[in-house]
Parts: C-alpha cells; sequence; structure tokens
C-alpha cells in the first residue's frame, strides 16, 4: 500500500495536484503539457517522491498522457469514475469547489479508498479506439449537417454548401472504416476476436469493431464486471414503501459501450435464440419493453464474455 498519495484534478490546459504524505499536503498547478508532465516529475522529486499512488478523474482525454507519464516512471496509476470521486466528497461534507479542493479530495478519496490501479491499453487496442471515437465524431457532424440541410428550404447556396460537406465527410469515414478493416486484418488476435463476435446473432461488424476497441475481456474475471464496465447492472431502489417497479440500468459505465449494444440487443430480441427466449421469459413476468431491452442489453454482453473468454463461436444449445 503506497503511503503517499496524489490527487489530480484535470483540465483542458492545465492540472492541479495535491500531494498528500503523512497527513501533510503540498499544492501545484502545471500545464497539460509534455514540459508540464517533465515539471511535475522534478517537483516529485524536489520533495524526495520516488514511488506514489496516483488518481485522477476519468474526464474525457485530458488525463490520458499525464496517466501514461506516470506509468511509465513506475507509479501506481487510478482513474477513477467520476461519481465515486462526488460521492466520496459529499460524505467529507465538502461544501465549496475549487481546482485546489477537488484536488486534495481525490487525494484523501485515494489514500483511504485504494482504488484498483489503471494499466495502458495495447498499443493497437488504443489505435483502434482512436479510429472508432473519430469515426464517431464525423457520423455525429454528418447528421447535424443532414440535420441542416432539411432545415435549409429554399437556400441552393446553403444547400450547395451542406452537400459538399456531406459528400466529404461520407469519403472521410469511407476511408477511417478501411483504415480499421485494414488495422483489424493486420493482427492475428483482433481478426480472431472479431470473426467470433461476428458468429453472435444481433452482432454485426460495427458493434463487434466497437466492442474489439472498448472492452478487454481478459482484464475481468467475470461477465457481472464487464456488464458494470458499459453501466448495464440494474439500480434497484426499495426504500419504505416504496418495494418493487421498474428497476433502470446504473448508467455509471462505458456510454459508448450501452450506445453501441442498443441497437443489437433489439435485433438479437427478435433473432438470438437464447436472448429470445429470455425476453420472453421477462415479458411474462410483466417486465415493461424498455427493462426487457436493458437486459437482453447485459445478456449479449454476457455471451460476447463467454464466446471471447473461451475463443469459440457462439453455440445456441449452449447457455450461461
Amino acid at each position: 500500500m503506497h503511503s503517499i498519495a496524489l490527487g489530480i484534478d484535470m483540465a483542458k490546459n492545465s492540472f492541479q495536484v495535491a500531494l498528500l504524505r503523512d497527513g501533510k499536503l503540498r499544492h501545484h498547478t502545471f500545464p497539460n503539457t509534455e514540459p508540464g508532465f517533465a515539471q511535475l516529475q522534478a517537483w516529485l522529486a524536489k520533495h524526495g517522491v520516488n514511488h506514489l499512488h496516483a488518481c485522477m478523474e476519468a474526464t474525457a482525454a485530458y488525463g490520458d498522457a499525464l496517466a501514461h507519464v506516470l506509468h511509465q516512471a513506475g507509479h501506481r496509476v487510478s482513474i477513477v469514475n467520476p461519481l465515486r470521486i462526488k460521492g466520496f466528497a459529499q460524505s467529507q461534507l465538502q461544501r465549496n469547489k475549487t481546482d485546489k479542493l477537488d484536488a486534495t479530495v481525490i487525494a484523501r478519496f485515494c489514500a483511504t479508498q485504494q482504488p484498483e490501479a489503471w494499466t495502458p491499453l495495447p498499443a493497437e487496442i488504443q489505435h483502434l479506439q482512436a479510429l472508432m471515437r473519430r469515426l464517431q465524431a464525423l457520423l455525429e457532424m454528418r447528421q447535424q449537417e443532414s440535420n441542416r440541410l432539411e432545415q435549409a428550404g429554399k437556400q441552393p447556396v446553403i444547400g450547395e454548401s451542406l452537400n459538399k460537406m456531406i459528400a466529404t465527410l461520407d469519403g472521410e469515414m469511407a476511408r477511417l472504416r478501411q483504415l480499421i478493416n485494414d488495422h483489424i486484418d493486420q493482427h492475428p488476435d483482433l481478426k480472431r476476436d472479431r470473426e467470433l463476435l461476428l458468429s453472435i446473432p444481433g452482432i454485426g461488424e460495427t458493434t463487434a469493431t466497437w466492442l474489439l476497441s472498448e472492452v478487454q475481456v481478459k482484464r475481468y474475471s467475470s461477465a457481472r464486471q464487464v456488464a458494470a464496465h458499459a453501466g448495464l447492472t440494474p439500480r434497484h431502489h426499495e426504500s419504505g414503501k416504496r418495494v418493487g417497479g421498474r428497476t433502470p440500468l446504473s448508467k455509471t459505465g462505458n456510454a459508448r459501450l450501452r450506445r453501441a449494444l442498443y441497437l443489437p440487443a433489439v435485433v438479437a430480441k427478435r433473432h438470438n435464440p437464447i436472448i429470445q427466449a429470455f425476453c420472453a421469459r421477462l415479458q411474462e413476468r410483466g417486465k415493461r419493453p424498455l427493462e426487457i431491452i436493458g437486459a437482453a442489453m447485459r445478456k449479449l454482453v454476457h455471451i460476447v464474455y463467454g464466446v471471447l473468454k473461451s475463443g469459440k463461436a457462439f453455440d445456441p444449445s449452449f447457455a450461461s
């Protein structure tokens, strides 16, 4: 257990740190750049710190580069769901919010809760993830331009501009899809896992690629852990006279995975024999349509876990 904790509050251009050692705190702000990372390491060395437990919130991609630098320097690094930090802050009755206070709370959370260690993704997964997220960004841009085109009305100049932009986006998305396919084909493990995923009724190429980029099955010891990572575990709420009723998803996990699994679950509900029978049982028990889809998404994750963990294609006669 590390006795020295470093809480890091990340922002786009800078980050605030709180170094907690023997109950004493030191604070500093650094630029969120490579020179800033070097300044942090020099600052830690100045204070005689060789090994520590660094903790930051999982917010966008602002902290990715720093997390890699700290990990390569031999420190233990944790990247934590912001809701855990928020809950801890509330338990400490924190009423004010500044970067300095946030870094302090993260440092105290790190020291007392000892969150699990983070390890970088393999290089080929990092590259695939970057390609998929860029493709998703372009898809969203295209949808925005299509919406504007529908509203352009009788404005031919605007319509022409929008059509050119849509065509450009279509061309770039086609190029990215080819890069993604080529990348997977160049890595035998990715190619094998994609074929395994495609054997599952309800999962197509796009969903299979999202799963490859966002879920590292080998890092989990159970399918439930993967479902929790995706925010697909149920959130029960029973208190006093309120018992039963709707059971929503926790949604405290990877939103990209939930979005990627929604339509495949709808398809699997009709065409995957295991999920079809599972959903029929839920319907007989009076579950609501959205609850059934959420459960189907969770069941699909369990099947994905089983297929990738076993290395065997989907078998409808085997339900676990």
